[in-house]
């Protein structure tokens, strides 16, 4: 595979390419670029964290994490770039110097790669940028000092993000297409092949687990499969929107559901991974499929040129398979969109960290009262089956009767009728039970104004 691209703002162009060669490897054993650090190896520390630059945004990304496919046609800056042309430190660097907020240096670069992004973005919260990198002697606060020193201050011109790339590409790689027709003729000819969007669960099969993921095609040119597009009656997600992006797009219709994509891994992964990676690989914990379920999204499948529609909740058969045939692909999520509409979802993940961590069990709720009763609802947990799955049962609980605590209670009582949890190392089955009706009440008490947020409700 031949691909090209800009590096610290020189062109590069490469030959013959190994498709699974990660940047983090090419960059310290290729280039010499060792200023981008190997910690974890999997996307959780950040000592690998890279800038990439495209036509759409600058972002942080886990060099581990990231293929040199999809660097094709972009700007990748590394730690060795960051400087200006004459020297200059960046404003980043600068005030780590000054704000002392660094001592070993190994986690250091990363930070600055994450919170210069950041910068170039206009993204200012420091928790957020930095919920993925791991400090392993410093301490959070003078960095949290030099971050809030830099962002102080405009960026200087020195230091824009460099364009978006080498420019179009002379011819189209058939592993690299460049429009949905050609993934779809690409999965029809070959159908074993793995689909590459995010690369952040798909990436950790080759690089931990050493697997053999076979042939190979990414989306990262699929500009039409990234876009999120909304109407008066729907919003439709682009397959390879990027979890980020998700939740922008979700701050205004679904503020409870953007709220808990702040809690999705990191910003480097929330940057690379995609809604449609996050569904198709059949995940239960997923935290993406119960509100999707909750707003009655359904799915575009695509294979060839045949195309067809169904409820996402349908999609999930039991653990490991999924409705889905062999060159079949995930077009774009389509959610129903009532413009002005009250927004009845709310989305509550329990974890045993609040930032970059695994739900042990996920809920979502999207129950309309009208008149004192409850008109509809639409109820869905990740961990609590092999799917992501409804409860059926409370839902009927509860539709038709007045919404109060004991029409609640008995909708809590009835989800022993949904699920039959397994324990594991994040929960026990009992707990999961417990917990997963206890939300429904936390919506009930939500919905009648108490605060039940642990960020709100003070001793």
């Amino acid at each position: 595979m031949d691909i090209a691209f800009l590096l610290n703002g020189e062109p590069v162009r490469l030959r013959g390419v190994d498709p699974l060669t990660t940047t983090l490897d090419w960059l310290r054993e290729a280039r010499g670029l060792t200023g981008t650090k190997e910690g974890c190896n999997e996307g959780d520390c950040g000592a690998c964290t890279v800038m990439l630059t495209d036509g759409a945004s600058t972002r942080a990304l886990n060099a581990c994490l990231l293929f040199l496919p999809q660097l094709d046609g972009k700007a990748l800056t590394t730690i060795e770039g960051l400087a200006a042309p004459d020297g200059t430190l960046h404003p980043v660097q600068q005030a780590m110097i000054e704000h002392h907020g660094a001592q070993c240096g190994f986690c250091t670069p990363g930070i600055v790669m994450s919170l210069a992004a950041g910068q170039a973005s206009g993204e200012h919260d420091v928790n957020r940028l930095l919920s993925g990198n791991l400090c392993r002697c410093t301490g959070y606060a003078p960095i949290a000092r030099a971050a809030e020193a830099a962002f102080a201050r405009p960026l200087p011109e020195a230091f824009s993000p460099p364009p978006a790339g080498p420019g179009p590409r002379a011819f189209v790689e058939p592993e690299l297409p460049d429009s949905i027709d050609a993934l779809a003729a690409r999965l029809v000819e070959r159908p074993e092949t793995r689909i590459v969007a995010g690369a952040t669960d798909l990436g950790l099969r080759h690089t931990k687990a050493l697997e053999d993921l076979g042939p190979v095609v990414f989306v990262s040119q699929i500009e039409e499969m990234a876009r999120i597009e909304t109407s008066p009656y729907m919003i439709r997600i682009g397959a390879a929107a990027s979890i980020e992006a998700l939740r922008k797009a979700m701050r205004q219709p679904h503020p409870h559901f953007a709220a808990m994509l702040d809690r999705f891994a990191s910003a480097q992964v929330r940057a690379a991974a995609t809604v449609g990676g996050n569904i198709a690989n059949g995940s239960p914990i997923g935290d993406t499929p119960p509100p999707l379920i909750a707003l009655g999204a359904s799915l575009l499948l695509r294979r060839g040129e045949v195309s067809r529609e169904i409820p996402l909740e349908d999609f999930f058969i039991e653990y490991g398979r999924q409705d889905r045939a062999p060159g079949e692909f995930i077009e774009a999520i389509v959610l129903p969109h009532e413009a002005g509409a009250e927004d009845r979802l709310r989305v509550y993940k329990i974890s045993k960290r609040f930032d970059q961590d695994i739900s042990s069990v996920l809920g979502a709720f999207n129950i309309v009262v009208n008149e004192g009763k409850v008109q509809s609802a639409r109820i869905a947990f990740g961990g609590m089956a092999g799917v992501p799955k409804r409860a059926l049962a409370a839902e009927r609980a509860l539709v038709g009767a007045p919404w109060s605590r004991e029409t609640v209670e008995a909708g809590m009582a009835a989800m022993a009728e949904d699920f039959t949890p397994l324990s594991d190392h994040r929960a026990s089955a009992a707990y999961r039970l417990l917990t997963a009706a206890n939300l429904l009440l936390r919506y009930w008490l939500e919905d009648q104004g108490e605060p039940v947020s642990v960020r709100e409700v003070q001793p």
